[in-house]
């Protein structure tokens, strides 16, 4: 049989007919029962991918440490021969006359004087209280004291009086009010003569203001 004839043959053609009729039959029972989605969803599962990392060669060993250069031992040191001086002969000079010097003797040390130590100070007269006047004037009430309202006041002085009873210095003690009758003590008691009594002496007087 020839092969042209052979292609002219119905059956063959039956056979795919047949089969391509089958195929379809498949899908459309596949698509129905839902058997194609599970293909689907099997296709559409993501894909996983593995990464092979490059294996690294391991790294070259250390080099070697450097070898340490020995120093050369230090030469031996030089032996000098030892060569005696030549002999020189020993010239005595004659001993002359020998010479003696006398030393002078010191001088004997000064004495010591020992200064006597200065005198004490004179004691501080005493303060005398109860002194009396032969001579003066009373103080008169300032007018500074009037005009501030002042009516009473009191004043404690010290008088310093010479050899003739004559007083040389006043000194304010103490003064209630301050300062108001001061200066006017002052001006009075430096005019009272007191009894002399040959020698300085302190006394102490205690003036008292009212007014009237």
């Amino acid at each position: 049989m020839d092969y042209a004839r052979q292609q002219r043959d119905p059956t063959k053609h039956v056979i795919g007919i047949a089969f391509v009729v089958l195929m379809h039959i498949l899908v459309i029972y596949a698509l129905v029962t839902g058997l194609g989605k599970q293909m689907l969803q099997v296709i559409k599962k993501p894909m996983s991918a593995t990464i092979i990392e490059e294996i690294k060669p391991p790294p070259p060993p250390p080099p070697p440490p450097p070898k340490k250069m020995e120093t050369p031992p230090p030469p031996p040191p030089k032996i000098e021969t030892f060569v005696p001086p030549p002999d020189v002969p020993v010239v005595t000079e004659s001993a002359g006359p020998t010479i003696t010097v006398v030393q002078p003797e010191p001088p004997p040390p000064k004495p010591v004087v020992v200064e006597a130590p200065p005198p004490p100070p004179p004691p501080k007269p005493a303060v005398r209280k109860g002194i009396v006047r032969l001579a003066g004037d009373d103080p008169i009430f300032p007018r500074q004291a009037i005009r501030a309202g002042v009516e009473r006041g009191r004043v404690l002085a010290r008088v310093m009086i010479d050899e003739k009873g004559y007083v040389t210095q006043v000194i304010i003690v103490s003064s209630e009010p301050s300062k108001v009758f001061d200066q006017a003590v002052i001006d009075a008691l430096k005019e009272w003569k007191f009894n002399a009594e040959g020698e300085k002496y302190v006394g102490e007087i205690e003036i008292n203001f009212k007014l009237q």
